[in-house]
């Protein structure tokens, strides 16, 4: 039978509060038979899910595609609720049941549909540079039976917003963090079953957030303003048809609530004596309550939710309660994590709590906080008195492991705290497991760094003084990113916002948002976050608009670059980061010895190779003509300035690791210019007994790069190393999240250094792409975006006697499972409905190989699911459709 499943509308299930105004329909195929291809389908839209009378009707469409279907001439009207369904037929003409109704809801289209009104604290109230959060509410009276009701809020700072007495939604952090000079996100809230008859009540916190609040290692604040402010407006749809919208302005009050400071890096303050029970039920007493002031605001800035939403995803229960060498009580949750700390207490009033969030013991086993740098990471609890009474932060988080408790009193009931661990709430997609417990340990590393920076915007870190959006990190992890979760909704917002804070000349600044002065821009591998970030979610979702998005963004970058040159196919000016802490740094220096113009210049024929790639997706004919030609000039200029020839002398070609690795990922070097480059790589890997000197630029590719030219020994060497550097070494550390330095723990206990020394730094990381492209063999197909073609291309070694991996592709799940034992090779492949895959059997004989679907005698290729079979010099090559399948046969190389 085939079925469809997880039916999408912008990645999301039965999405509230778009503003898309041309959304676009995916969906799964499932199917109990193999080789199932999609010949066409159908898609209708109702105002109802009886699809009674149909809004919009596809009719038959001969397609096989399932992904990012547009709704062409929909007419879409705001708050409106969308129900939709799909039909397929294979491609044996049969048709699918027509799936479940599934829905989407618009929100507010225009910035005129606003009626609310900014509203803010009076100064007479709460003073610009008060750390004091302040409380909002207001009543209002419902006299009819309500059919709907939903709330559109946004601030300036951070909100929480409740409704008689109860939060309202489940996300932290709201509204997020865009470049709010330019775009500014509210969310959707179906509150109907909040509501009661008669008199209501509304409240909200207002924190300093990113907007207010510090940001950056400068201590600055009122980045983006010193005011903040709420905008909420509730519509009302009642059963006989009348409408209602009850929305912020003069008649609600402010006054300043118990939380007396808070902020993103230093934590929160907050005194349960001053709490304000019941201020959002009605008949509250505000008499004392002062009248909220009006703000004049932009309006035309104002987008619905884009990512997916910060969440409390995951809760820790502390592993350990130590007492320190110096006598300092600390909890430890076993895990560097990204949240807070929700915990209980039976004090008296007054009595003061204290909690410092850091991520190390120092060497002596205590308490160390030297590298959060100036972030205090700090809670403070004062009690109201009479009872237990249980707290956690609104508008902080903290990057931590432990806890230094101060004020509580022995003994200490490890059931009275809780870690809460938040990041933005996409779909975890991608596993991996293998028979080395070290190498498992690392995939949970690259997972848990991920949750950790992924909290609305990619950070490079979230502890200290910093936690900004860093263009380089994001491009070097976003591969690795796409694989482990559906990153898809995360990027595309953060790219609007790059493009929002791009220079008008093209230049990209260091982070996004753009926090950092007008000098902090456009550093070589940083800016083309530009165009790798939107290539990449193209490939790995098959999500062509992302491309048409951001487009003009990823030429103004290439334009940019072309301008900066003294000789127009060479990028040789301009400030670069280089290979930022690579090992072969001479001295102090933090920069590798990689010649930061020949690291510019492989980035610019990267950029441009893929802007003709990208044009040649959107049909831009002359577009592709250009760039194929000025990628070539780059090519060849990188060539003859860089690349010495064959017996001479020079400079910089095999000067270093990463110098043969950009060459040699980016195709920079060809024929025996390619051949050079590989030994002189692994004679740099020879000398330092096959450990890395790359830095941020080299390390993601270093494997995926020996991969490519048949090294798999090196890359493995390189992955199983164990001592000081490799991605081992830390985990012999204790490591439970990737490292920003190979040695921010020495092998003495000491520490790298104090001011730049990241436990939770995910960069590094991108060695998982080579975990799931290579040990595993799960690697999309450029020809067929979206895994809608792809590869099966694993390669065992290391001595690892087996590997899985399963990615929850857009399709549905792929997996790549080996196991070996006593000589022979097992291999189970799932492709999903609708794909087709193929598989390389490495070292196999087509005459040896068995599939569990074959009868006795019969070919390979004539099993049902397999296109085709062939004998390649070192693999057997197979092509599939849909289905699962296992291989077995003898594999003789494994362990030469």
């Amino acid at each position: 039978m085939i079925a469809i499943q997880k039916p999408r509308v912008e990645y999301q299930e039965n999405p509230l509060g778009l503003d898309i105004r041309n959304p676009r329909i995916s969906w799964q195929l499932r199917a109990d038979e193999r080789d199932v291809r999609q010949q066409a389908y159908q898609i209708q839209v109702a105002a109802e899910p009886e699809f009674g009378v149909s809004l919009w009707d596809s009719g038959r469409v001969e397609s096989g595609e399932s992904l990012h279907i547009e709704l062409k001439g929909l007419e879409l009207a705001s708050r409106q609720r969308y129900y939709y369904r799909i039909q397929i037929w294979d491609q044996h003409n049969r048709p699918t049941e027509w799936s479940q109704a599934a829905w989407w809801e618009m929100g507010l289209l225009s910035p005129e549909e606003w009626s609310a009104e900014w509203i803010t604290a009076p100064l007479a109230c709460l003073a610009e540079d008060a750390e004091q959060v302040p409380l909002l509410r207001t009543e209002f009276h419902v006299d009819r039976p309500v059919a709907r009701a939903r709330i559109y809020v946004t601030s300036l700072g951070l909100y929480e917003l409740e409704l008689n007495g109860t939060r309202v939604g489940d996300a932290y952090l709201t509204p997020g963090w865009t470049s709010y000079s330019h775009r500014l996100q509210y969310q959707t809230y179906d509150v109907t079953e909040q509501l009661v008859a008669g008199n209501n009540a509304a409240g909200a916190w207002l924190g300093n957030g990113w907007y207010k609040g510090n940001l950056g290692w400068e201590q600055r604040k009122h980045i983006y303003g010193s005011r903040t402010a709420l905008l909420m407006q509730l519509h009302l749809t009642y059963e006989d048809g009348t409408e209602q919208i009850i929305g912020t302005g003069p008649q609600w009050k402010i006054l300043p609530g118990p939380i007396l400071m808070s902020e993103l890096y230093h934590g929160e303050t907050y005194d349960a004596r001053l709490a304000q029970h019941g201020f959002s039920l009605p008949g509250y007493d505000d008499m004392q309550w002062m009248a909220a002031e009006i703000l004049p605001y932009a309006k035309h800035i104002l987008l619905a939710q884009e990512n997916v939403p910060v969440r409390a995803v995951q809760e820790l229960a502390p592993a350990a309660l130590i007492r320190t060498p110096a006598g300092e009580t600390v909890l430890d949750l076993g895990q560097n994590m990204v949240g807070w700390l929700r915990f209980t207490v039976d004090g008296t009033a007054g009595q003061e709590y204290q909690l410092r969030h850091f991520e190390v013991l120092d060497q002596a086993g205590n308490v160390y906080t030297d590298n959060l740098r100036t972030a205090r990471q700090t809670v403070t609890y004062i009690a109201a008195g009479g009872g237990r009474e249980s707290f956690q932060p609104r508008f902080t988080f903290q990057g931590f492991r432990y806890v230094q408790l101060l004020g509580f009193p022995d003994p200490l009931d490890l059931q009275d705290f809780t870690g809460v661990v938040l990041h933005s709430d996409m779909e975890p997609t991608g596993t991996f497991t293998c028979a080395s417990p070290l190498l498992n340990q690392l995939q949970h590393n690259i997972l848990w760094g991920q949750k950790g920076n992924f909290v609305d915007v990619p950070t490079d870190c979230p502890q200290r003084d910093e936690r900004l959006g860093w263009t380089g990190d994001a491009q070097m992890f976003i591969r690795t990113a796409a694989y482990l979760m559906n990153v898809a909704p995360f990027f595309s917002k953060w790219l609007r916002d790059l493009s929002a804070d791009q220079l008008e000349d093209g230049g990209v600044p260091y982070v996004i948002p753009h926090v950092l002065d007008e000098k902090s821009h456009s550093s070589a591998a940083w800016g083309d976050a530009a165009v790798i970030c939107p290539w990449t979610i193209y490939q790995c979702y098959g999500d062509k608009r992302i491309l048409e998005q951001q487009y003009s963004s990823m030429q103004g970058w290439v334009e940019y670059i072309r301008r900066q040159g003294n000789e127009e196919y060479l990028w040789n000016t301009g400030n670069h980061f280089g290979d930022w802490l690579g090992l072969d740094a001479k001295g102090d220096n933090l920069v590798g010895a990689t010649d930061k113009s020949y690291i510019a210049t492989a980035f610019y024929a990267y950029s441009v190779q893929l802007m003709e790639k990208t044009a040649k997706v959107l049909g831009r004919a002359e577009d592709v003509q250009y760039y194929s030609q000025l990628h070539g000039r780059v090519k060849e200029a990188f060539n003859q300035v860089f690349i010495p020839p064959a017996g001479g002398a020079g400079a910089a070609g095999a000067a270093t690791q990463t110098a043969c690795v950009l060459a040699l990922m980016f195709g920079l070097v060809e024929g025996s210019a390619k051949d050079r480059t590989v030994a002189r790589l692994i004679e740099l890997l020879e000398a330092s007994n096959y450990h890395l000197t790359t830095g941020f630029v080299g390390t993601p590719y270093l494997t995926l790069v020996l991969a490519e030219a048949g090294r798999y020994d090196a890359a493995y060497k390189l992955l199983l190393q164990t001592d000081y550097p490799s991605w081992l070494y830390q985990i012999t550390r204790g490591a439970t999240t990737i490292w920003e330095h190979w040695d921010g723990i020495k092998e003495d206990g000491s520490f790298w250094s104090k001011d730049m020394n990241s436990f939770n730094h995910y960069a590094y990381g991108a060695v998982g792409d080579f975990l799931y492209r290579c040990v595993a063999g799960i690697e999309q197909s450029e020809e067929g975006p979206g895994y809608k073609q792809f590869l099966i291309q694993p390669h065992p070694g290391g001595g690892l006697a087996s590997a899985a991996a399963g990615l929850e592709s857009m399709y549905g799940m792929i997996r790549s499972e080996w196991t070996i034992a006593s000589g022979r090779i097992e291999l189970t492949a799932v492709i999903p409905p609708n794909t087709s895959a193929t598989v390389l059997l490495p070292d196999a004989f087509l005459a040896e190989v068995s599939e569990t679907g074959m009868a006795a005698g019969q070919p390979l290729e004539q099993v049902p699911g397999i296109h085709s079979a062939e004998q390649l010099a070192q693999a057997v090559k197979v092509t599939l459709g849909s289905g699962e399948y296992r291989f077995e046969y003898t594999l003789s190389k494994y362990g030469e």
